[in-house]
């Protein structure tokens, strides 16, 4: 099962800095297992999703 969530980083700074936001998107996988930044196709996105979880 994968919960996702969106959050503007302007309106939710506290949660920003939590994850050291230096770009967007920027997707956080398992609360840090794995971040990337930037658009990553569906293809790159589900191998991180996957690599984030067997770590």
């Amino acid at each position: 099962m994968i919960r996702a969530e969106a959050v503007d980083a302007m309106e939710f700074p506290e949660l920003s800095d939590q994850f050291h936001v230096q770009g967007v998107p920027q997707t956080v996988i398992d609360s840090g297992k794995a971040v990337f930044v930037g658009a990553y196709p569906e293809a790159q996105m589900l191998a991180e999703i996957k690599r984030a979880l067997q770590s």
